[in-house]
């Protein structure tokens, strides 16, 4: 039995596989025993390490820090994410309808510009946006975020369209759309939809990314457990640091599975667009709406 892509395995790779699962699970979890024995050793587990979570020291409640973890520093992390990621999509859009022009003397400056800010770093872009351009700290981590973001989404944007079948584009040019309606109703709507895995990870990326900011004194999550480990001794650090990656794998895991409903949603709509009976549907709306116009 074979698929498109590749060759089904037989009895021998599956009972392959099966014995390299085994191993590697064998390893990970020796792994995980040894570094679970390290740390209590180190004493993580003790009852003491802890209590900075549920009775503070230094005359703190649990409120207080909870409050500065999950309010200041989560609210502020999502703030910049929230404000930076619909900005760095519709430059990406732009970017990556910039770069499909036909037109090479158009099409050659988007390649520039998506190039150069895809190879600098997330950081570089940050302190660019404080020391060079005299941002605050929250302008700074958006402009690094928006800057380097919007290039990527660029990229994947160009490649859903670059990966639709050219009889997509011929058949919305056979049936009178121009390149604009080609792109709005038919080309885009299907790039969009076969990339939004790739573009949710990017989201995510970004959303990891503004935790940078504690470097240019932005007040994010990270800075936040930072300021409390310090404040409260380091003894406190795990704990702190726990509750920071569960915060971040709670965020992310629920954006990518609000990503999976999205797409479920957004599935029998892209597919219709997809088929010529779609197609003939998109062409008439044009006229349906000049024809509602030039009634008296």
């Amino acid at each position: 039995m074979t698929s498109v892509l590749y060759d089904a395995p037989g009895p021998v790779t599956r009972r392959r596989e099966r014995i390299g699962s085994v191993v590697g699970a064998v390893v990970v979890l020796a792994l995980a025993f040894l570094a679970l024995r390290y740390a209590a050793g180190r004493g993580v587990f003790q009852a003491d390490h802890w209590d900075v979570l549920h009775n503070p020291p230094k005359g703190q409640s649990a409120a207080d820090v909870w409050r500065s973890i999950l309010v200041r520093g989560l609210g502020a992390t999502l703030r910049a994410a929230a404000v930076a990621a619909p900005l760095a999509l519709v430059l990406g859009l732009v970017l990556a309808l910039w770069r499909t022009t036909r037109l090479r003397w158009l099409r050659v400056p988007a390649v520039a510009v998506v190039e150069v800010f895809r190879g600098l770093p997330v950081l570089l872009m940050m302190l660019v946006g404080t020391l060079a351009l005299g941002m605050d700290p929250f302008g700074g981590v958006v402009f690094g975020l928006v800057v380097y973001n919007m290039a990527i989404f660029a990229e994947i944007l160009r490649a859903g369209l670059a990966a639709l079948p050219k009889g997509q584009a011929e058949a919305a040019s056979a049936i009178g759309l121009s390149r604009w309606q080609s792109l709005r109703h038919v080309l885009l709507p299907q790039a969009v939809r076969m990339m939004l895995p790739s573009l949710v990870a990017q989201l995510v990326v970004l959303l990891k990314d503004s935790s940078l900011g504690f470097i240019v004194s932005y007040p994010e999550l990270l800075k936040a457990i930072q300021n409390n480990g310090q404040y409260f001794g380091n003894r406190y650090f795990v704990a702190l640091f726990v509750v920071g990656a569960g915060t971040y794998l709670a965020v992310n895991l629920s954006l990518s599975a609000f990503a999976r409903w999205l797409s479920r949603r957004t599935g029998a709509r892209a597919g219709a667009v997809g088929d010529p009976a779609g197609l003939a549907l998109v062409a008439s709306r044009p006229s349906r709406r000049r024809a509602t116009r030039a009634r008296p």
